[in-house]
């Protein structure tokens, strides 16, 4: 009888070990929907990849504009800055030249007379002014690009803005 015994607890064991690995596979999910899933996660880490690469491209769309715009901007501001020291000195040329023209008037008029002193003079006085009107028109030429590009970029940003 102990052998019967023996024989009814391994059975029992053995009918409990099959009821559990039964209960755990119950719990276990359909394959089919785990195939759907690994499926889904597949899609999901592609579209992952195609957006991170977008995502990268862009960034490097961008950093390629700021760094356009960067030189674009001390380019501007070297121009601007060489055009204001050449009206600087023009100006300043220009003055030294008005005085001197007074300075040989007046000798004239006092009775020094030197005729080619002054058309020598008065000619580089009006080569002088000539240059200044030159300097201004450069001047404003360079104000009107600017303000040129300042617009074709606020229509550039509307239309940009609009697409979005």
């Amino acid at each position: 009888m102990s052998d019967i015994d023996a024989l009814q607890a391994r059975i029992t064991a053995a009918l409990d070990r099959i009821a559990k690995g039964l209960e755990a596979r119950a719990d276990a999910p359909d394959p089919e929907a785990v195939r759907a899933l690994a499926q889904q996660f597949d899609e999901a880490q592609a579209a992952n990849a195609r957006l991170a690469a977008e995502v990268a491209a862009l960034q490097e769309t961008v950093q390629a504009r700021d760094s356009a715009l960067a030189a674009a901007e001390e380019a501007r501001g070297e121009t601007l800055t060489r055009l204001d020291a050449d009206l600087q000195a023009l100006r300043a040329a220009n003055q030294q030249l008005r005085d001197s023209n007074r300075a040989l008037r007046e000798a004239h008029a006092a009775g020094i007379p030197e005729p080619q002193l002054i058309d020598t003079a008065l000619q580089a006085e009006i080569d002088g002014l000539r240059a200044t009107r030159a300097a201004d028109r450069a001047e404003v030429e360079a104000v009107l690009a600017e303000l040129a590009r300042v617009i074709a970029g606020a229509g550039t940003a509307d239309t940009t803005t609009e697409e979005a």
